[in-house]
């Protein structure tokens, strides 16, 4: 009999592929190395899910996402210490306290990003509309343009970024080490997760903007002006990444200039993986590639970033196109 005659198969590889380094793992470890994957693929969907959309609706490649990920860390960073230094809520015992700062520190990265992002797509892009080649040479002069101007504005060395108080630390779980910070990214971006996929599934917008994804020339014929939906994609695209650099900074308590070209690569892997325009094929393509990295580097540290190039092999061997479809 073949799969097709059993069609629960298909549905036990992903369960089975997730539980298959217990083989090699203590149950302890592997949920500690779980709940820290978990949270990487969450930080990481932020940023693809991004560069998924905007490639999905606007067509187009840009790798100044990266540069958006790092301002939205130095915004971040720089809001967290004013308001800190005007409140003390960063280093107040209070969860509460703790978790506003950090949400006004995340809402001012993403907005003052969002604004960036107008700009960008409004003087750089919008010339470039059609043409991948041009994209590329000019978003990536874009990149470059903007991880200067972060050098001039905040300096060139790293600096330390500050964590709430209540965020810093573990519990212990039945002898089971989790890392708090770790499971406060995970809440939050399964939040934004199910924001963003109420807007894209249940409102006008969302609607507009999915039929964009498929027939761009549709959404114009029917009157809307497409050129603005095109403006507010890439701006809330920007957000994105922006807020995703803000909490990436906090799990790794540090920020450089060049951050965001690092990140920009696992993005257009997990874009690529999960499928261009499609918010549940980022999730999922995160999930993967933040739980295989840390499993794998437990395991074969040197091949951490290996198994990331084979997941994307793989894929583009079986489904070119990505696990999900656009607009899903």
């Amino acid at each position: 009999m073949t799969s097709a005659g059993r069609p629960w198969i298909p549905r036990l590889i992903g369960p089975a592929l997730i539980l298959l380094p217990l083989l090699f793992i203590q149950p302890k470890t592997y949920l500690t190395l779980t709940i820290s994957g978990l949270a990487m693929g969450m930080l990481l969907f932020l940023v693809a899910s991004g560069f998924s959309l905007i490639f999905g609706f606007m067509d187009v490649l840009n790798f100044a996402h990266g540069a958006f990920f790092a301002w939205g860390a130095y915004v971040g960073y720089t809001a967290m210490l004013w308001i800190n230094k005007w409140s003390g809520w960063a280093t107040s015992d209070s969860f509460f306290l703790n978790m506003i700062i950090f949400l006004l520190a995340l809402m001012a990265a993403g907005l003052s990003v969002a604004v960036l992002g107008i700009i960008i797509e409004r003087l750089v892009i919008r010339r470039v509309y059609g043409n991948h080649l041009f994209q590329i040479f000019i978003t990536v002069g874009t990149m470059i343009v903007l991880e200067e101007l972060i050098r001039i504005t905040w300096g060139p060395d790293d600096e330390v970024m500050s964590v709430p108080q209540s965020f810093i630390g573990s519990w212990d779980l039945f002898d089971v080490v989790i890392s708090k910070y770790p499971m406060i990214a995970i809440v939050i971006g399964l939040l934004i997760y199910g924001a963003m996929h109420l807007i894209l599934k249940k409102t006008k917008l969302g609607m507009i903007v999915r039929a964009g994804v498929e027939k761009p020339e549709m959404v114009q014929a029917m009157g809307h002006n497409i050129y603005r939906y095109f403006t507010g994609v890439f701006a809330a695209g920007s957000a994105l990444a922006a807020i995703g650099g803000g909490m990436w900074a906090t799990f790794v308590k540090s920020i450089h200039p060049a951050m965001g070209g690092e990140v920009i690569i696992f993005a257009l892997v997990i874009a690529i993986i999960g499928g261009l325009g499609s918010m549940t094929g980022s999730v999922v393509g995160a999930l993967i590639v933040g739980l295989s990295y840390n499993y794998v580097a437990y395991l074969i540290p040197k091949g951490s970033l290996g198994i990331t190039m084979i997941l994307l092999i793989v894929v583009l061997l079986i489904k070119p196109t990505g696990l999900f479809s656009e607009g899903t």
